[in-house]
């Protein structure tokens, strides 16, 4: 039995935007607490595997939130550099959520 599945097969909402100029800041959303719950036992989503789905330093993970009301797993990390300024490949910030759509969550934990 495969015990596991794609974070985009598990959460409602998975998003990236500018959070200021200088930071782009994520949202996991679950539908329903057991998910989340679970999501959050597995330990696919933590700040240490956030950093390395990104491969960014840890020092630019400036939060990391496991916020509860809201069943929602909340990020931030620094830019390399401001939002539309030389070089910047997504002015909104926007784009950088892929990488989780198919982190793969260990179901069984």
């Amino acid at each position: 039995m495969n015990t596991r599945k794609k974070l985009a097969e598990l959460a409602k909402t998975i998003r990236s935007k500018n959070a200021g100029t200088d930071k782009i800041t994520f949202d996991v959303i679950f539908r329903e607490k057991e998910t989340y719950d679970l999501v959050k036992r597995s330990g696919a989503l933590t700040r240490e595997s956030v950093c390395d789905v990104l491969n960014v330093d840890p020092a630019r993970l400036t939060d990391f939130v496991e916020y509860d009301p809201a069943y929602a797993i909340k990020f931030t990390i620094l830019r390399e550099r401001p939002s539309g300024s030389a070089g910047d490949g997504d002015i909104f910030g926007a784009q950088q959520y892929a990488p989780f759509l198919d982190l793969e969550v260990d179901l069984s934990s």
